[in-house]
């Protein structure tokens, strides 16, 4: 039997609106990404997967993304942020190391907790019950460095798990899960499509396909994965023009789900070739 899996990348909130117009348009051509037997969801893609993998329907979710985001907290994700996010990432030392950095840093910015951050999840996803799917919502424990994926069986509520996947360092404060700090899964790998293997499908859908390293680049982990037929679809020059460049702009959300609509369009056929 064919193992698929749907990975979902990072990319703030134009991302997760790029996504599900990605999604919605490729489900009305006929390509439901949606019903993967496994979903990998970092920072804006554990927010699409949770959603998808409980309930919401794509016509609903896209729909949401055109109106007033009313719910939303808006951020400046500048690039002198990400410029002081480089060292820690470039300095010698194990991957652990470099993410303990960056978590040294994010705390040291923001104490944890961030609950205003959490009820704006909670009103993206509506639940704090995962489901029967399987879905893996990434992060990385502040403290550490250590890099996990949490599911329905680690004992964290599904708004909590998300929540930390999207506390992008220096921006968000880190998430308090059992007494553990944790941030953005995108500081390992902006998609983390190496959780994926064993699959005999998988399609990446990455807002920032950008990498730190050729080892957590998505070609690099797609190779590894073993999967027969993959894909993968990143935004276009229209994309990243109508996204925008600050993705925490709530803004640009809806422009960012019109553009994922369009471009599905673009690439249907080459999924529907590795995904059918």
């Amino acid at each position: 039997m064919t193992r698929t899996a749907l990975v979902l990348g990072g990319g703030g909130i134009t991302g997760i609106a790029w996504e599900l117009g990605i999604l919605k348009g490729l489900a009305d051509a006929g390509v439901d990404l949606s019903q993967a037997d496994l979903v990998v969801g970092t920072s804006a893609g554990s927010v699409v997967g949770a959603q998808i993998t409980t309930g919401q329907t794509l016509d609903d979710l896209y729909a949401t993304q055109l109106e007033p985001a009313d719910h939303e907290i808006g951020a400046e994700l500048s690039r002198f942020t990400m410029l002081r996010l480089v060292p820690p990432m470039l300095w010698p030392g194990t991957q652990e190391k470099k993410l303990k950095r960056v978590g040294k840093v994010s705390m040291k910015a923001h104490s944890p907790g961030g609950e205003k951050r959490i009820g704006v999840i909670r009103s993206r996803i509506g639940t704090v019950d995962w489901t029967h799917r399987d879905l893996k919502v990434t992060a990385v424990e502040a403290e550490t460095g250590e890099f996990v994926a949490f599911d329905r069986n680690s004992g964290v509520d599904l708004v909590h798990a998300v929540a930390a996947s999207c506390a992008v360092p220096l921006v968000w404060p880190a998430v308090t899960i059992n007494e553990k700090h944790y941030v953005d899964g995108g500081m390992r790998s902006t998609a983390n499509v190496d959780l994926a293997a064993g699959a005999d499908v998988v399609v990446v859908i990455a807002p920032l396909p950008q990498a730190f390293s050729k080892a957590t680049s998505i070609r690099a982990q797609l190779a590894s994965t073993g999967a027969a037929r993959t894909a993968v679809v990143t935004p276009d020059e229209r994309a990243l023009l109508d996204i925008g460049k600050n993705v925490l702009d709530p803004a640009k959300r809806a422009d960012a789900a019109r553009t994922g609509l369009r471009q599905a369009a673009d690439v249907v056929e080459k999924v529907r070739a590795a995904w059918c």
